[in-house]
């Protein structure tokens, strides 16, 4: 049985939850820290919310740190409590950790674990990249240490759903996204133009209760405020679990079908937290085609997906 050694750069975030649990739960994934960020929530909030997954999945080894609390430029972000509650999980009732953050830096954990698992290690970012942009900063030579990188965020075909053209995590820290957009490791984005694609239906998240009382009880709960969110102004409720499709690429590469382009992130005022790629041949400006190729995944097979997410979630109890 094929094991993937990860790091899962999150900041949870109630999808961000169900991710962790769905990492938690495969056998086929080996989750050796979870390092987090601001995003969906201070970065303050995101370390604890990361211990408090790490509980409530008796999972009391994985090394949680905390790490970049603000963009690469630019002022403290606004956070999406409107999206995930004010506890970012969606206001349900959740036990304060019972044990203390690994004392690293987020970025200073990436690079001594890949270190000492060099060749080894999958960084998967659900969040702003400013950790993975802060660790590159510190050690250069990362990228050729670093298995692969996925990433959920990024609009490449799609409308974004911050403004036109950004999507979430990108347009938190474009900056650092630029960065990390830019770095020649083996990148696979994974962004809406697949997890907007699949609206799932509300007993979704009851099957998983049903599949796990614990983990799937907590992601049912706390998700009912998440789809109050999505669900407005639509005649049934729906609910969307971006953070988890790097995850099962891992485990079911044959889910998704991928373009492989030229990559630059937009920072400016208009364009901030933009995803445009290139497809080869339709450009000859050496702006694209100097850029770093990234490959996008552009389709997913519906009932396959949601079916390993279901499957994952009774793995162990």
């Amino acid at each position: 049985m094929t094991q993937h050694k990860i790091i899962l750069d999150t900041d949870p975030g109630i999808d961000d939850a169900m991710a962790v649990f769905f990492a938690f739960q495969s056998p086929h994934i080996d989750v050796l820290g979870l390092t987090t960020v601001y995003g969906n929530v201070p970065v303050s909030m995101s370390a604890q919310n990361a211990l408090r997954l790490c509980d409530i999945a008796q999972q009391h080894d994985v090394p949680v740190t905390q790490g970049v609390g603000m963009p690469w430029v630019g002022p403290e972000s606004t956070y999406a409590h409107f999206v995930h509650g004010d506890n970012g999980f969606g206001d349900i009732a959740v036990a304060d950790p019972t044990r203390e953050l690994d004392p690293r830096s987020s970025a200073q954990f990436i690079v001594d674990t890949v270190k000492a698992n060099p060749g080894e290690v999958t960084l998967v970012a659900v969040g702003p990249l400013g950790n993975l942009a802060l660790a590159l900063r510190l050690c250069p030579e990362l990228p050729s240490l670093v298995k692969q990188v996925y990433i959920m965020g990024g609009a490449a075909f799609v409308k974004g759903n911050v403004t036109p053209v950004a999507e979430a995590n990108i347009w938190n820290d474009a900056h650092a996204a630029e960065i990390v957009f830019g770095a020649s490791w083996p990148l696979t984005m994974f962004g809406l133009d697949v997890t907007y694609d699949i609206p799932f239906a509300p007993d979704f998240v009851d099957i998983l209760a049903d599949q796990h009382p614990v983990m799937g009880g907590f992601v049912r709960d706390a998700s009912q405020f998440y789809m109050d969110f999505y669900s407005q102004g639509l005649p049934e409720r729906v609910c969307y679990f971006h953070d988890a499709f790097p995850l099962a690429y891992l485990i079911q590469p044959d889910l998704f079908e991928f373009v492989t382009g030229y990559a630059r992130v937009g920072t400016g005022e208009l364009d901030r937290g933009q995803t445009v790629i290139a497809l080869p041949g339709s450009t000859m400006s050496p702006l694209w085609t100097e850029a770093q190729q990234v490959h996008v995944a552009t389709k997913v097979d519906h009932a396959r997906l949601t079916q390993l997410f279901i499957d994952t979630y009774g793995q162990r109890g």
